[in-house]
Parts: structure tokens; C-alpha cells; sequence
């Protein structure tokens, strides 16, 4: 199956449980993909500023509000934005006079996200359908990129580091929570942990993912772990995939975690029309 099938399959379901039962939401075995990763990002007074469907709803790593300043009026992007967690945290952070959008391609999500929206009375944020790999934006309008365990299921990374760059104004942050891998791992062995950390498999090297948003023009990268799995968060799902844990033990222990990765778009990079000052 096409990988974007899938993860529109996956997260339609996801919003379809939400709406339907909470109870039977990420918390259930259905989605396979909950704890330890999903679980415990949020801390209670955030829980407390968003509707619960929109907490139930998030299927992230990470929690990228929580460790990037946001500056009243600036404008936020939040790729692949699901429920919208992240987008009504981030809007209620920039403010009246800021803007916070969300861009997501399943409509199940879009349409959990608006009335998580409306039931947050949040008059900043907009939801747009499309896809991270052309995001419907114009270049150098928004100060802050933000995603949530969302970039590691593209097929086509680079392409979407080059569009979170074209729409960054100069001077820009990317922000991103995501899923990476740390040194060389027997390919079985990293596509079944992938299955399970990342829910879809797709997560790049540290060192890739540098290099990636280098190569799109990105400077100061950072990456700073925010977990780390070992194999005992994995034993339920590898023991069920037919894997004999005890004997990949070595190879899986600290090598897969989710990360805050940060980096910016310099000033000095603008060419696009509109951009520059002209003399």
C-alpha cells in the first residue's frame, strides 16, 4: 500500500474513534502506536486550556509548543496537525493579534480540528487541507514551523523541508518534535521498530536529518532527545511480530527516540519576490 494511503487510513480511523467513543481513542489497541510514545506530553494545565478531543486525538511524539518560544503576533504553521493540539496551544501563546494554522490532508482530522476549533472559541486559527509536501502558503509568511511526529511519514523529506523553508520568513524557526535513529541497524530489525515507534515506518538517522535541513538551507540544527526506547518499551509489539527480543536486544536499546529538532532560516537567505529591500 502507498505510504500516504496508509497514513490517511490510519488517521481517519484515529479521528473516526475520537468522534464516535473517546474512550476507544489512542488509549485503545487499535492504533498500536500509544504508549510509552504518545502518552504523558501534555502536562494537566495544558490539557486544561483545549477540549479533551483534541488531547485524544494527538498521535505526536513530542511536544513542540512546550519547548519553542512563541512571541504574541507572530504566525505559526503546524505540519500535519491532526486534532489540533498543537495549533490551539500555539495560537493561545501568539495571541489575538497572531495567527496559528494547521495543514493536514485527511478530512476526518480537519473536520475533528474544526470542531475542536469552534468548541475552543479559537478566532485565530485557521485548518487547511493539503499536503506537507506543497504546503498552500505563500513564501515567507510564516515565522514558526511547527510538526509532531508527522515529517518521519513522508516519502519525500527533503521536499518538505524545502517548503517549511520557502514559507519561513527570513529569520524563521523550525521546531519540530519527530521520530530519528541513532548509528546502523540490521534492516529487519529497524523496520519492525519502526512499525512500532514511529507507527508507519520512515524515520531518518540523526545525522541524515541534519544533513536534510542543511542541504534545504537551514542553519543553527540542533536536536535534542526527548525519549528514548528500549527494548522493554517493545517487547509486547516485536514478541507479537514473531522477533526474538532477548537476541536484538543490543541493537535496539537507546538507538530509536523522539527529538526536538530545531533550526532556522537565516536572514541574509531571502531571494523570493517581495523579500529583500531593494536599494
Amino acid at each position: 500500500m502507498d505510504m500516504k494511503i496508509e497514513v490517511q487510513e490510519k488517521y481517519g480511523n484515529a479521528a473516526r474513534q475520537v468522534r464516535e467513543n473517546s474512550s476507544a481513542a489512542c488509549r485503545g489497541p487499535g492504533l498500536g502506536c500509544c504508549d510509552p510514545i504518545t502518552s504523558n506530553l501534555y502536562g494537566h494545565a495544558e490539557q486544561g486550556l483545549i477540549p479533551e478531543n483534541a488531547v485524544l486525538a494527538s498521535l505526536g511524539c513530542g511536544n513542540p509548543t512546550a519547548l519553542i518560544d512563541l512571541n504574541p503576533g507572530e504566525t505559526v504553521l503546524d505540519l500535519g496537525s491532526g486534532g489540533g493540539i498543537d495549533v490551539l496551544l500555539s495560537a493561545r501563546r501568539v495571541g489575538p493579534t497572531g495567527k496559528a494554522y494547521g495543514l493536514d490532508m485527511t478530512d476526518e482530522m480537519l473536520a475533528l480540528a474544526r470542531e475542536n476549533q469552534k468548541q475552543a472559541r479559537a478566532e485565530n486559527v485557521e485548518f487547511l487541507k493539503g499536503e506537507i509536501e506543497n504546503i498552500p502558503l505563500p513564501a515567507n509568511s510564516v515565522d514558526v514551523v511547527i510538526s509532531n511526529c508527522v515529517i518521519n511519514l513522508s516519502a519525500d523529506k527533503d521536499r518538505v523541508l524545502r517548503e517549511a523553508f520557502r514559507v519561513l520568513k527570513p529569520g524563521g524557526r523550525f521546531a519540530v518534535s519527530d521520530v530519528v535513529v541513532r548509528g546502523e541497524i540490521h534492516k529487519q530489525v529497524r523496520k519492525s521498530m519502526l512499525l512500532w515507534v514511529g507507527c508507519i515506518a520512515g524515520a531518518l538517522q540523526e545525522t541524515e536529518y541534519s544533513a536534510k535541513l542543511a542541504n534545504a538551507g537551514f542553519t543553527d540544527i540542533s536536536m535534542e532527545p526527548t525519549r528514548v526506547y528500549n527494548i522493554e518499551d517493545a517487547r509486547q509489539f516485536l514478541t507479537a511480530a514473531g522477533i526474538e527480543v532477548d537476541e536484538i536486544a543490543a541493537q535496539v536499546d537507546g538507538k530509536f527516540l523522539s527529538a526536538f529538532i530545531r533550526a532556522t532560516k537565516p536572514v541574509a537567505a531571502c531571494c523570493d519576490p517581495g523579500c529583500c529591500s531593494t536599494a
